[in-house]
């Protein structure tokens, strides 16, 4: 089987890296819990999942509203452009986002999907009621905690949610199949497409997604830790988002791992690439991303001879092009990972890609890839300033003798 994402990166990676970066592979996969998400068929019930869902199918469905955050979202968002129904990811209570939501739906054609494993998330629980209030139709994806609590209230149906790593778990799970199979999005396509992406990105031999985990650990052993995506295509930045998330929370703890970041392109390259070709070296890794066949696409008139008659992906490609040879002329190494068009097999792919690189890549520097401790600390503060009605000031306050003990002659 050949895989659908080509993957090409400078310095290029030989053989001798690629089998050291097995050995240590093998060593530390046995520190922590195997990959679940290879396996893209025990955790879905797919004729449980069409038995709940299909009573809210009706010609009136226009609008599929996910209420979900971080690894609950995300991979539905990198499907976003394959539905067939509107989707609106209300990832917060920011107001703009929420009210804009509520300006353009209605109850009579749009179905609310809350997203929590945990049931705690602050993001979700807030906007709830907002919704339940104008009078929305709900399915639940939950199994635990306060979340739940509010769905079993309402008496809404309640799809489970595994215990599982949220950004893993989207894929291979209710989690982002339920919601893409709402809006109309062909889950059997894609989830063959994934499938058949780890059955080549679950093999410890030279494959895109070992080739990229010993690209990157090997430069991170030279002290490079941001990677900067840069996704020549509205239809990769949702994927690029769950790449973002999850080498950003897979391997950033223990005082180790990368951080993930990223800007639309062609734009990133007036306002970031001066400094990529320019700055400080040996700290950032630009990575470009881009589509051969973009779906739709449209053919540019231009006065210009050598754009006209081009499709307009075509002349964004060779910008690609163009910044990664500027790149490598600068010394700057990069890499680019490019898929044929945006369908669902290739979507599939490029997710088991990231997602299995992601994987290695933690084993590499030895860190668990499945959980993300820190994370609780803010969620805990926030609710605690909630239910004791701390000011702005107060809030102020708490921060400055919190600084004052833990930078005591920083500068």
């Amino acid at each position: 089987m050949k895989t659908k994402v080509k993957f090409e990166c400078y310095p290029e990676i030989n053989d001798t890296r690629i089998k050291d970066s097995i050995n240590i592979i093998n060593k530390n996969k046995e520190n922590w819990d195997p990959p679940f998400f290879f396996d893209t068929k025990t955790n879905l019930d797919i004729q449980k999942l069409r038995k709940i869902t299909d009573q809210f199918i009706t010609d009136n469905l226009k609008n599929v509203i996910v209420l979900g955050t971080g690894g609950s979202i995300q991979t539905l968002i990198a499907l976003k452009h394959l539905a067939k129904r509107k989707i609106f990811p209300v990832t917060s209570s920011r107001a703009v986002e929420l009210k804009g939501c509520l300006d353009k739906t209605s109850p009579e054609d749009s179905i609310v999907i809350p997203i929590s494993r945990g049931g705690e998330t602050l993001d979700i629980n807030s906007t709830i009621g907002t919704f339940q209030k104008r009078g929305y139709k709900f399915l639940g994806l939950s199994s635990m905690g306060t979340m739940n609590e509010i769905l079993k209230k309402i008496n809404c149906p309640i799809l489970d949610v595994p215990n599982l790593s949220g950004r893993y778990a989207g894929s291979v799970t209710n989690v982002g199949i339920v919601p893409a199979y709402m809006a109309g999005i062909n889950i059997e396509v894609f989830l063959k497409g994934l499938e058949d992406g780890y059955e080549i990105f679950s093999k410890y031999e030279n494959q895109p997604a070992i080739k990229l985990a010993t690209f990157l650990f090997n430069l991170y052993k030279k002290n490079y830790n941001i990677v900067f995506s840069m996704p020549y295509s509205k239809n990769l930045e949702g994927s690029i988002g769950l790449w973002v998330q999850g080498i950003s929370e897979s391997t950033g703890k223990d005082e180790k791992g990368l951080i993930g970041t990223y800007q639309q392109a062609p734009i990133c390259q007036h306002s970031v690439l001066e400094y990529l070709l320019g700055g400080t070296k040996s700290v950032v890794i630009p990575i470009l991303w881009t589509i051969s066949n973009e779906d739709p696409d449209i053919i540019l008139s231009s006065s210009i001879s050598y754009v006209d008659g081009q499709s307009a992906q075509t002349i964004v490609n060779y910008q690609a092009n163009a910044t990664f040879q500027a790149l490598l002329q600068q010394r700057v190494p990069s890499a680019k990972i490019s898929i044929e068009s945006p369908s669902e097999t290739n979507i599939g792919h490029l997710i088991a890609l990231i997602l299995s690189s992601i994987y290695y890549l933690c084993l590499l520097i030895n860190v668990n890839w499945a959980n993300n401790p820190k994370v609780i600390i803010g969620k805990k503060i926030c609710n605690e300033a909630l239910k004791e009605k701390i000011t702005p000031e107060q809030g102020e306050n708490i921060r400055r003798e919190i600084a004052k003990e833990k930078f005591k002659e920083f500068f």
